[in-house]
């Protein structure tokens, strides 16, 4: 019993050293946002399998106490945030930080819905297409759908290309980027579309002028900023499926897209479409050859931490698009009696053959892109991206070479962008970064037809700063600056006599290379230094009106077409020449935007005077019959130039409906010949009033009123040319008249459709009719519009499926 009672006093007198633990220390920190560094109030932090916990105070600090050594496992929470969990194996009193994504649940709709642009300078002028409306024009293309845009207009060839013009401004004075990479896809042709799925698109930004200095200084007509779906960073699977059918053309599109997405931030994504449409049709007969396919793939897998990242993509666009047969005419007389005729000379019964003419366009864009988040500075990242662009253009050829391109180019760009976001400084957003560029085009030289385009090396390098101040809490002021160097070293053939014509023997001796005799091979070698800058201001009025000012001077360096172009462009049914005399383009454009509501009508108004110096101008020049056929001769030149104008949007809800109006005006004026611009966008309206009735299944019934008027100003550029009379066998000169505009039309086009579950998904119901009284008409931003008439009917049923 003894030996017991002496057991338990020396352990009772041992148990304080050897049970005891060291349970007076502390952690303490701060809950932070992780964007801007702001203290988060009321975050709990709780160390689990205990009762210890702390809230976070007004500062975002926190602390707890009484805490024993070892291995703890911490957790904080705050509304809105994505928990976070770390483990410690805690010696002392120990400080953490911790940095919490605040707006995630913001965060993560606006990346399901398209991030909307965010544009370097507050004072942009600018218009954006959202998810829902993009998806109505699943079944068309990236130019059809910026149509819907007040001030934007587009310059077709036929009907399947569709390029956008922005303020009387198109191909490479518009910019086009495409989930953050510049596309550089031969941009420079009239009938080169733009090699964009509309089906990736989440959101589309216009950007009308040069406000946007991190893609180039060269956007003297404006940017257009296309934004993928993002994928969020919770644990989700999400996707959609689009099929279009459509009567006009007997064909239709499928599209699908699929994101997975984790907590963690990893994710990949996948997204593709097939087109195939037969022959379109005129209101009174077919449109012979204008069958297009399309087959677009994009994939990308990613991880964002938030304060740090990584990202790659791959984008395959393919097409295989027919030229409108009547357009490549045998002779001069068959040329000028296909002008004046009211029905093309050929056309055939419905086919879904693509014959010659025709083109075929593959082009991919590889991007590997990382940033990170620092420390009281804000955001950095780095960039690269590889594009490679194949085009091959047929044409009706003899002698069995018809399955040879007779255009087969290949344009290689890398692209290297370095930035830094600075957000840390107070009232100040500003941006700076560097790019650089290496372009290689090369042409296979047995395509038995002169090059258009010769081989060339480009290379460029920018740097750029803007930046953004809040002056007040209503007034913002911004300003950027960019600076850009180009050299381009090309390899070109000329015909000696054409050389020597145009005195190039005296004015560039210096790139003479070798004589064959009746050609010349030449070296031509030109450097560009161009700066680009612009200055705005942003005022918010109490009423919530907001008044938008800025002027901004873009500078454009001649692209390769209007350099050295020479010969045949196929597609375009022309022959064009370049000219090496060419200067860079410098403009200078002022523009202001008024925007507000009152109850229930809303309004937006944006006059714009845009000034340019050494405009480059391509204008008809005459006929040339060449082996293959008489086309059109276009030559390039420069001018000073002047295009003003106004965009104006207006809408107006009164219960289930609503009125939204549009109207655009610009005239284009030849300063040097005191005459008007060719191809400026004639005055037009568009009126749509829509009937939503949301206990319907959120059934919608649209009307669209669209008039385009008769473009009154335009250049005389007709010409004379001798054709030989039938009668006597004699020639006799005829006018030729490729200038006379179009008559005005009007256009009736309606939509319709409703939502409704099936099985636990969302499905659309959706219908469009365009030209639904089947109009005859003409436009004349359409190359084609000698020889043809635009599409008529056509009705196009969508069913869309959310998963």
């Amino acid at each position: 019993m003894i030996q017991k009672f002496s057991l338990l006093y020396f352990l009772l007198i041992l148990s304080p050293f050897v049970f005891s633990q060291d349970c007076d220390l502390s952690i303490s920190g701060q809950i932070i946002d992780i964007h801007d560094n702001t203290p988060l109030q009321g975050a709990v932090v709780v160390i689990q399998g205990t009762d210890s916990v702390s809230y976070s105070d007004e500062n975002g600090y926190f602390e707890i106490n009484a805490i024993c050594k070892g291995l703890l496992t911490l957790t904080v929470t705050h509304p809105y945030c994505e928990t976070q969990t770390r483990k410690i194996t805690l010696t002392e009193d120990t400080k953490i930080n911790f940095k919490l994504e605040h707006h995630l649940e913001e965060l993560n709709e606006v990346l399901l819905k398209g991030k909307l642009y965010d544009t370097e300078l507050n004072s942009s002028i600018s218009s954006q297409i959202k998810t829902d409306e993009l998806e109505r024009f699943s079944n068309a293309s990236l130019g059809d759908a910026l149509k819907s845009i007040s001030g934007v207009s587009s310059l077709n060839t036929g009907s399947s290309i569709v390029k956008p013009i922005i303020n009387g401004l198109h191909s490479s004075r518009v910019l086009i980027i495409n989930d953050n990479v510049r596309l550089h896809d031969q941009q420079w042709g009239e009938d080169h579309a733009p090699n964009v799925d509309i089906n990736s698109a989440a959101n589309v930004t216009v950007i009308k002028g040069a406000s946007a200095l991190k893609y180039g200084g060269d956007a003297i007509g404006g940017t257009i900023v296309i934004e993928p779906q993002k994928a969020p960073i919770k644990d989700t699977l999400i996707g959609k499926t689009i099929l279009n059918g459509a009567t006009n053309g007997r064909g239709g599109t499928l599209s699908s897209s699929l994101i997975k997405a984790n907590s963690s931030g990893f994710n990949y994504r996948i997204q593709g479409s097939l087109k195939r449409l037969g022959d379109l049709k005129a209101p009174d007969y077919q449109l012979t050859n204008t069958g297009q396919q399309e087959n677009n793939i994009s994939l990308g897998v990613g991880l964002n931490k938030i304060d740090y990242g990584v990202d790659f993509s791959y984008k395959l666009t393919n097409s295989e698009i027919g030229i409108l047969r009547a357009s490549h005419i045998g002779n001069s007389r068959d040329l000028v009696n296909a002008i004046n005729r009211k029905e093309p000379f050929f056309s055939d019964d419905f086919s879904y053959s693509i014959n010659n003419p025709k083109q075929e366009v593959t082009h991919q864009i590889f991007k590997l892109n990382t940033f990170k988040r620092l420390k009281n500075i804000g955001e950095v990242s780095l960039q690269y991206s590889f594009q490679n662009n194949d085009r091959l253009e047929f044409d009706v050829r003899r002698g069995g070479r018809s399955d040879n391109a007779a255009m087969d180019m290949n344009l290689k760009t890398h692209t290297l962008i370095a930035q830094l976001e600075w957000t840390e400084l107070k009232d100040f957003h500003s941006d700076f970064g560097i790019e650089f560029n290496a372009q290689t085009n090369s042409t296979n030289p047995n395509t038995g037809v002169r090059r258009l385009i010769p081989d060339y090396n480009m290379y460029s390098a920018g740097i750029f700063a803007t930046t953004i101040y809040s002056l007040t809490e209503n007034w913002k002021i911004d300003a950027g600056v960019r600076y850009d160097f180009n050299t381009i070293d090309a390899d070109k053939f000329y015909q000696t006599s054409r050389w020597q014509n145009l005195n190039y023997d005296r004015l560039f001796p210096e790139f003479e290379v070798e004589n064959f005799g009746n050609q010349i091979l030449t070296n031509p070698n030109f450097d560009y230094h161009n700066i680009s800058g612009v200055i705005g201001a942003t005022h918010r009025f109490k009423n919530g009106w907001k008044l938008i000012s800025n002027i901004g001077s873009a500078s454009r360096a001649p692209n390769p077409s209007e350099l050295f172009s020479d010969g045949l462009h196929h597609s375009l049914s022309s022959i064009e020449f370049g000219d090496l005399q060419l200067d860079s383009e410098q403009s200078v454009k002022a523009g202001v935007g008024l925007q507000g509501e009152v109850d229930n009508f809303g309004f937006s108004i944006q006059p714009y005077y845009n000034y340019i110096y050494n405009f480059i101008i391509l204008e008809p020049d005459g006929i040339e019959t060449t082996i293959r056929g008489a086309f059109p001769l276009y030559s390039y030149r420069q001018t000073d130039a002047r295009l003003y104008g106004i965009d104006v949007s207006a809408s107006y809800t009164y219960q289930n409906f609503d009125i939204l109006s549009n109207l655009a005006y610009v005239n284009g004026q030849d300063i040097s010949k005191d005459e008007a611009l060719i191809n400026m966008p004639p005055f037009n309206m568009s009126n749509t009033l829509t009937y939503t009735k949301t206990d319907w299944n959120n059934f919608y019934l649209s009307v669209n009123s669209q008039f385009v008027a008769k473009q009154n100003q335009f250049p005389d550029n007709n010409f004379n040319t001798d054709i030989v009379n039938t009668t006597t066998g004699d020639f006799e000169s005829v006018m030729v008249d490729i200038s006379s505009t179009p008559e005005a039309y009007h256009l009736l086009n309606l939509s319709t459709g409703f939502e409704f579950e099936m099985k636990s998904k969302k499905v659309s119901l959706n219908l469009n009719i365009n030209n639904l009284l089947n109009t005859n008409y003409r436009d004349y931003l359409n190359r084609l519009r000698f020889y043809a008439d635009e599409v008529g009917t056509n009705a196009m049923l969508q069913l869309k499926l959310n998963y």
